[in-house]
């Protein structure tokens, strides 16, 4: 009994890990976050917040990589892998631009979107 307890809770945190973060997620996590003050640290929301962007990140900078070889346009044109600077607190203010009744978007898409505007092709 108890593997199979361990086995469905197994099953469940991967399902989970395995859906995409909403807007609204994302930012109901964070705004928790601040409130704590420095009590986040010991939140395991903010690993969760962290695993989430570098997800996003990684298949973001796989996707330039693969358009690239196959001779397409990427969508944006950032600098180079660990040139582009980008902070917390302005990614949270293009995320908090986005309408409530859009916030239901995946952050992935909301993420491409700002790096579209900020990393545009010329």
């Amino acid at each position: 009994m108890r593997r199979l307890i361990l086995a469905a809770t197994a099953l469940s945190l991967v399902a989970t890990s395995a859906q995409a973060m909403s807007v609204a997620e994302f930012l109901a996590k964070a705004h928790a976050l601040k409130a704590k003050g420095m009590a986040a640290m010991f939140s395991s929301d903010v690993g969760l917040l962290k695993r989430e962007m570098k997800t996003i990140a990684d298949a973001y900078r796989a996707d330039l990589v693969s358009a690239r070889a196959a001779g397409r346009k990427p969508h944006s044109c950032p600098p180079p892998k660990g040139q582009a600077k980008i902070g917390s607190g302005e990614l949270l203010a293009d995320l908090e631009r986005i309408p409530p009744a859009r916030r239901g978007i995946s952050m992935k898409t909301a993420f491409y979107a700002f790096m579209q505007r900020r990393y545009p092709c010329r």
